[in-house]
């Protein structure tokens, strides 16, 4: 059954340019393109504010990296903080509709190790934006 929650939350949800019938309807990457990459867009702002308070509360160690080292601490960051990468992972599941919750429980490692990939990748494309 679709709630008024479901429709309002994914008429919130910004179009992307993906090839959604790349991937068969109940796959992860079809789950990826069609769910979880509109909603990293939607958060981006919210996540980069998450991500700065991170950084501040590490110290500030991040902004004497060179480059190549802030990419690596991203990653790091998201991959061996889980409750760090939890709380990023409730940003986005937060915006699940009731069905796609069913879906990303059914799937829930894999998908979760794609939400944690998109996360490093939106993050470490804006880096400019953290600094």
């Amino acid at each position: 059954m679709i709630t008024k929650r479901d429709n309002e939350l994914t008429r919130l949800r910004p179009a992307i340019e993906a090839n959604i019938d790349e991937n068969p309807e109940n796959s992860a990457g079809h789950f990826q393109n069609a769910t979880l990459r509109p909603i990293l867009k939607l958060q981006n702002e919210l996540l980069l504010q998450v991500f700065k308070h991170y950084l501040q509360k590490s110290k500030g160690s991040f902004f004497q990296l060179a480059p190549p080292k802030q990419l690596e601490f991203i990653g790091n960051s998201i991959r061996s903080d889980l409750r760090f990468r939890n709380m990023l992972t409730g940003l986005i599941v937060g915006h699940f509709t009731e069905q796609e919750w069913e879906v990303f429980a059914s799937m829930e490692p894999e998908l979760t190790r794609r939400i944690a990939d998109l996360l490093i990748q939106r993050l470490s494309d804006q880096v400019d934006k953290l600094i």
